[in-house]
């Protein structure tokens, strides 16, 4: 299955060690699905979770599927990659991107799309060269905390220069680029408020750990009743030049960021 990335609003990351978790995934409604090897899975795992994820990927499924595979100088990585290249999920994610030339040596191997997570110090400051080989950039903003070794009650903001060089480097490269997890489950309200600050950021969409947080992702990275009114009327008043419009000036950028507006709201 191909996709529009760009489309994309939610990353749905998931253990490929838990069958339920995948059968639960099919039908959640996330727009893309990411089959973990890393993170979220115990090394004594490792092995059956790469054959549960290319099993998983054999049958057809109604949204795109990716695979993060283990990083690269781990024990697991080689399998990874000869897995994902011989499986028919969509895209690959690399973790812990630190270059342009790793990110390129995986897409080489598995012969599909690769998406890189940009989540250490080094991986921020070669944000650019890393978006320039690849699909798209995700934040991995639980890792960007550990290796900046910020306090465990540190809030988005201490980060809040990592992730806009991360979006500035995607949107240089043409790419989509996504925010990073909410850990407090049970706390919809705070993921709402960072999934509208992410938006505010300029990412696409946002990395999830539950299903439960699809919805108040959609809906938070969806255009407003208001924005898609104010855009479709933008468009139709625009007559080719630099022109006044309700209480300001437009010219093409605003035409060209309200035609995004108008086609997110349509999917």
């Amino acid at each position: 299955m191909t996709a529009d990335l760009f489309g994309v609003r939610s990353l749905l990351f998931l253990p490929a060690s838990n069958p339920r978790a995948i059968a639960r995934a099919r039908d959640a409604g996330a727009d893309l699905v990411v089959l973990d090897l890393e993170d979220a899975v115990k090394p004594a795992d490792k092995e059956a979770a790469r054959d549960a994820a290319v099993e998983a990927v054999a049958t057809a499924w109604t949204t795109p599927v990716a695979i993060r595979i283990n990083g690269a100088g781990c024990e697991w990585h080689s399998l990874d990659l000869d897995a994902v290249a011989r499986s028919r999920a969509d895209f690959a994610i690399v973790p812990r991107a630190i270059s342009g030339h790793l990110v390129r040596g995986v897409a080489d191997v598995v012969g599909k799309p690769v998406l890189a997570m940009v989540e250490t110090a080094a991986g921020v400051l070669a944000a650019a060269d890393i978006a320039n080989a690849s699909a798209g950039l995700i934040a991995g903003t639980n890792d960007l905390r550990a290796d900046l070794r910020l306090p465990l009650n540190s809030d988005r903001r201490a980060i809040s220069a990592a992730l806009q060089m991360i979006v500035l480097a995607a949107r240089s490269a043409g790419l989509p680029v996504f925010d990073g997890v909410y850990n407090r489950l049970d706390d919809q309200d705070g993921f709402a408020a960072e999934a509208r600050e992410g938006r505010s950021l300029g990412f696409d969409g946002k990395s999830l750990i539950h299903p439960s947080q699809i919805m108040p992702c959609h809906q938070a990275f969806a255009p407003s009743a208001e924005e898609t009114d104010r855009a479709r009327r933008l468009v139709a008043a625009f007559n080719g030049g630099a022109e006044r419009f309700d209480d300001g000036m437009i010219e093409r950028m605003h035409v060209d960021q309200a035609e995004r507006i108008l086609a997110r709201s349509q999917a």
